[in-house]
């Protein structure tokens, strides 16, 4: 990759950009050092991450993963990749088939892959297939430090803690004390390799009392996966597999993955595994105070390539983040007297580091990015919009691409289920995996709001440039996208309309399949993005679909009661029941994360809203729930509303020091919501289809000072 070219490109599109705002630049340096993270004690939910968008390195307070038990149960010390998958050896021999239960729905008979009760073989089935590909933690590397009595130090052992991470180059410098003795480490991450940089400084390393160590856990095979399985040590195999005076090569070996850590470091040392399964120490030679280390995680078998060594890394990791900084979209809210504009500020440049380090790769990401598992680690879908979106409306569409190429990996996987449910086109996958394989699962098999989603990114990267080699290269995705959409409805002979379902369960996930039709959002989802399909086929010269547009004259209304929308047309007591006020209020998603379509009346959106935010159980609630109102608050032109939808003060929209979205003990950390900041954001900044004037979305009431540049328009 040639850095000077990326710098210079990444400039010429800032002086575009300006010299249509005829402004002044933001000083995106200072606005992204201007919140510097700053740790000075152990606490498992402040722990720090460098990567690339497909792989992150998480570390503790001594800038490696040290206590990686003490971290657990907190922002757990992960080290993943998005080639890292296991797979178990079958040894009964399963059909994804015995997943299957069938259901009849509005008279069509399908198969949907299910979590089932009974019988134990099916049960047993499922369980398999949806833990049997699992992402994995790749390993550990931590210190072994030993006080003057020889033994290994713990969390209390380490004093005056001054750790820092410069966002803007994306390097962590980690300080602190052993017995009054000084530690300095610097860490940081290849932006274009799966490698890991450490430069430690300490006399620790002369009296020989500094080791690096290596340690590969098992994987759980869990929910969760926190990397400190040390169990079934059987199960596994790792080695030194070549040394040499500068460096070394482990292998690791998994039931369905073998692959390879290249260690290269300065000076001398060497490398042995210790009498504990797996664990494996480099110890530096006493002659020097200082130590480097770079660790290459990779499948492919070590060759002669040189890796390359700390200063480079280091370079790497900060021309490439500064080019990232640099292109795109920015915003700055010094001068602000609101009191949340710092923290909207602060949470705004932490999102943006956290989703390129996180969800930058070729795949869709998990809801905990890199760091560690949750759901197996496997990618759910419905959630890509909240990850990628807002890449496009930042400015820079190549990362929001990257992943929604993997669509056409998935497409095969995505026809076969559309055709055993007795549907055209694909339907998209709920839980998946990297290979595209479906995950059973009694909600997921149901869901419908992820279908629209890869019209809505390729209209995003259509309108980033009007090129016809969008059109061209994405055309299969969005129209086998919209033959399932127009296939799926049911036509009602009665109301001589068509329903979205029964058969489905919306974004609010409360609601039975059996039952529920016509949910709004998906509702107004769904008639947006067949409008969408047939633009790119009239942009394209092709004629409109007559079964789409059939689809679309006669697709339901929304359902209103007592002059709001509801949830579902089924559940006339959607704002009254107790039961049904819970999740996702994601009705208000109709007019906020879709544009405002035919069939959507303000003023019934606007009582909707009120009602929503006065009755809503918002404890049970998810962190891109509060972006997702206000969305909805701006579109409605309440800009105040949209502010306080933001920092609504519930658990779910907690944003931790180190900028990740708090979600309960289970999750700690959930990308969807940095990325539902970043996406409202950039809605606020640069508006939506119909407005006018710069930042039309912030508040006009004189305690907002916005300077925004670089935001591409919302649908």
């Amino acid at each position: 990759m040639n850095v000077g070219k990326i710098i210079i490109s990444s400039a010429l599109y800032l002086i575009a950009v300006l010299a249509q705002t005829n402004a002044q630049p933001i000083n995106r340096q200072d606005v992204v050092q201007r919140h510097t993270i700053l740790n000075t004690r152990i606490d498992s939910l402040e722990s720090l991450s460098v990567g690339n968008g497909k792989f992150a390195f998480t570390v503790d307070a001594t800038g490696l993963q040290t206590f990686p038990e003490r971290y657990a149960k907190g922002v757990s010390l992960g080290t993943q990749s998005e080639w890292g998958w296991n797979r178990l050896k079958d040894t009964v021999g399963y059909k994804f088939e015995e997943t299957f239960k069938e259901f009849t729905f509005n008279g069509k008979k399908g198969s949907y892959s299910m979590q089932s009760s009974e019988p134990l073989r099916k049960r047993r089935a499922a369980d398999w297939f949806r833990k049997s590909v699992h992402r994995i933690q790749l390993g550990n590397l931590g210190f072994d430090i030993h006080k003057k009595n020889g033994r290994l130090i713990t969390p209390s052992d380490v004093k005056n803690i001054h750790q820092t991470l410069n966002m803007w180059t994306g390097e962590i410098t980690s300080r602190f004390t052993v017995e009054n003795v000084p530690v300095e480490v610097v860490t940081v991450a290849h932006q274009e390799l799966d490698l890991v940089a450490v430069k430690v400084k300490t006399p620790l390393l002369q009296a020989g009392r500094l080791k690096i160590r290596v340690r590969y856990p098992y994987p759980t095979i869990g929910f969760l996966d926190e990397g400190v399985n040390y169990n079934s040590n059987e199960k596994h195999f790792s080695s030194v597999d070549a040394q040499s005076e500068t460096g070394a090569v482990l292998i690791h070996k998994l039931e369905g993955i073998t692959y390879f850590n290249e260690l290269k470091w300065n000076g001398k040392a060497s490398v042995a595994q210790t009498s504990t399964p797996h664990y494996f120490q480099i110890t530096p030679d006493k002659g020097s105070d200082s130590f480097e280390l770079n660790c290459l995680f990779s499948q492919q078998t070590p060759g002669n390539s040189d890796l390359p060594d700390f200063e480079e890394c280091r370079n790497n990791s900060s021309n490439l983040l500064k080019s990232f900084w640099m292109s795109g979209a920015a915003i700055d809210f010094a001068g602000s007297t609101d009191p949340r504009a710092k923290e909207l500020e602060r949470r705004v440049v932490t999102s943006q580091y956290l989703t390129k380090i996180q969800c930058a790769g070729s795949f869709p990401p998990q809801e905990t990015g890199l760091t560690f598992n949750s759901w197996f680690g496997k990618p759910h879908l419905e959630m890509h919009w909240w990850h990628a979106v807002h890449f496009a409306l930042w400015g820079r569409p190549e990362y929001l691409q990257k992943s929604l190429d993997w669509y056409f990996e998935a497409e095969d996987g995505a026809k076969k289920i559309a055709a055993r449910q007795g549907f055209k086109g694909v339907r998209w996958q709920k839980m998946t995996d990297h290979e595209g394989l479906e995950s059973p699962s009694s909600v997921g098999a149901f869901i419908l709001w992820q279908q629209p989603h890869p019209i809505y990114m390729a209209e995003l990267l259509y309108r980033d440039n009007l090129s016809k080699d969008v059109l061209e290269k994405y055309k299969d995705i969005v129209f086998q996208t919209a033959e399932f959409m127009a296939s799926f409805p049911a036509y009602d002979s009665v109301k001589h309309r068509y329903n979205l379902g029964k058969g489905l369960i919306p974004a609010q996930e409360v609601f039975r399949a059996v039952d529920t039709y016509n949910p709004t959002y998906e509702l107004a989802y769904w008639d947006w993005a067949l409008r969408v399909a047939q633009k790119w086929r009239e942009r394209l010269g092709m004629p409109r679909n007559a079964e789409w547009d059939n689809v679309i004259t006669k697709l339901a209304p929304l359902p209103v009661s007592k002059g709001v929308y509801l949830s579902t047309e089924n559940n006339l007591d959607s704002f009254t029941n107790q039961e049904w006020l819970r999740d996702h209020p994601s009705v208000l998603g109709a007019l906020g994360m879709v544009p405002a379509s035919p069939k959507l009346d303000k003023a019934i959106m606007q009582r909707t809203f009120d009602t929503v935010w006065k009755v809503w159980q918002w404890d049970d609630t998810w962190g891109w729930d509060f972006p997702m109102a206000a969305m909805t608050a701006a579109r409605l032109g309440n800009p105040e509303k949209a502010i306080d939808a933001l920092f609504m003060n519930i658990k779910t929209n907690t944003y931790l020091k180190n900028g990740h979205n708090y979600q309960d003990g289970r999750l700690r950390i959930y990308l969807p919501g940095n990325g539902g900041v970043l996406t409202t954001v950039a809605m606020l900044a640069a508006g939506w289809d119909g407005t006018v004037g710069p930042n039309p979305g912030f508040p006009k009431n004189g305690k907002w000072k916005v300077k925004s540049e670089g935001f591409k328009r919302m649908p």
